[in-house]
C-alpha cells in the first residue's frame, strides 16, 4: 500500500514494538510514571514512535482501579510543559463512566475536572487530543464542544451514530482498533462516519482480533480491511485516506518522519 499506515493509537514499550508495515506509531500514556519509558523509545524510533502524553480517566493501582482524581494527574503538570516539543498529542484523556469503575456523580465530575485541565493544556500547547470515551460517547463529545476543542481524535469509538456525527460535524476524527472486525456492532456506524473524518489504530497491546494474544501495530491491516469491506471501498484506498487523516490531526507526524530521510 502506498505510503503505508499511520496507527494513531497505542500503548508502546521496546520489546513489543513491531513496525510490520506501519510507517507512523502515535502512542499514548495512561499517566505520569509512562512518559519517560515513551520517550526513551522515541529516541530509539525517532521517526516512528510520535510520543502523546496524558493521564487517563481510570487510573490502575497494586490494589485494583479507580476513577482518576485531580491528585493522580499533578505529577504530570510539569511535564506537559517540559516536554511540549517532542509531543505530537495530549492523551489518552476522556471520560469513562463505566458504572463499576466511577459509580458516583463526585468521581464523574472529578473526571470531568481532569479532563478539562488537559483540554485547556492542548489548547495552550496547540496541540490535538487523544480521547478515551467509554460508556460516555454523548458526555464526551458534548463536553469537547463545549469546551471549543477542535483537533480530536475519538479512540474506539462505540457510540451511537447519531453522537458520532455531532462529532463530525464538530469536525472530529474517529478511529477503531482490529477488534471491530470480530464485532458488527460496529458495522452502522462505521458505515455512517465519512472516511474524511475516520482514522486507523490498533490500541495495542489490546483490542487485537483475538482476545488470547498480545495485540500488535501489525494488526492494522485488519482494521483497514474491515472499514474498506464495510465502506465498499478497496483498503488502497481507506489506507491512503485515512494516513491523509492522521497527518491532518497530528502535524508533527510528517516533520518527524520527514527526518528519516
Amino acid at each position: 500500500m502506498a505510503g503505508g499506515y499511520v496507527d494513531c493509537h497505542c500503548h508502546m514499550t521496546a520489546e513489543e514494538f513491531s513496525q510490520g508495515g506501519v510507517q507512523a506509531l502515535v502512542s499514548v500514556t495512561e499517566h505520569a510514571g509512562e512518559l519517560e519509558t515513551l520517550l526513551h523509545l522515541s529516541d530509539r524510533y525517532p521517526s516512528y514512535v510520535m510520543p502523546c502524553f496524558g493521564v487517563h480517566p481510570i487510573q490502575s493501582t497494586a490494589d485494583g482501579s479507580h476513577s482518576v482524581t485531580m491528585q493522580d494527574l499533578k505529577p504530570a503538570l510539569d511535564k506537559f510543559e517540559q516536554y511540549k516539543d517532542r509531543l505530537v498529542g495530549i492523551g489518552e484523556i476522556g471520560l469513562d463512566f463505566t458504572p463499576w469503575l466511577t459509580p458516583t456523580s463526585k468521581e464523574r465530575e472529578e473526571q470531568l475536572r481532569v479532563f478539562q485541565k488537559q483540554l485547556d493544556i492542548a489548547k495552550q500547547m496547540d496541540l490535538p487530543v487523544n480521547v478515551h470515551s467509554r460508556s460516555a460517547g454523548r458526555q464526551t463529545i458534548a463536553f469537547l464542544k463545549e469546551q471549543g476543542a477542535e483537533k480530536v481524535l475519538l479512540h474506539n469509538f462505540a457510540g451511537r451514530a447519531s453522537v458520532a456525527l455531532e462529532g463530525v460535524q464538530a469536525g472530529y476524527f474517529f478511529s477503531f482498533p482490529p477488534r471491530v472486525a470480530n464485532n458488527d456492532q460496529r458495522e452502522k456506524l462505521i458505515r455512517r462516519i465519512p472516511l474524511e473524518n475516520i482514522c486507523l489504530e490498533t490500541d495495542s497491546p489490546a483490542l487485537g482480533p483475538d482476545r488470547q494474544e498480545r495485540n500488535i501495530p501489525s494488526n492494522i491491516f485488519i482494521s483497514c480491511e474491515y472499514i474498506a469491506r464495510v465502506k465498499g471501498l478497496s483498503p488502497e484506498k481507506v489506507c491512503e485516506a485515512t494516513a491523509h487523516n492522521a497527518f491532518r490531526l497530528f502535524p508533527k507526524i510528517r516533520h518527524k518522519m520527514n527526518n528519516r530521510y
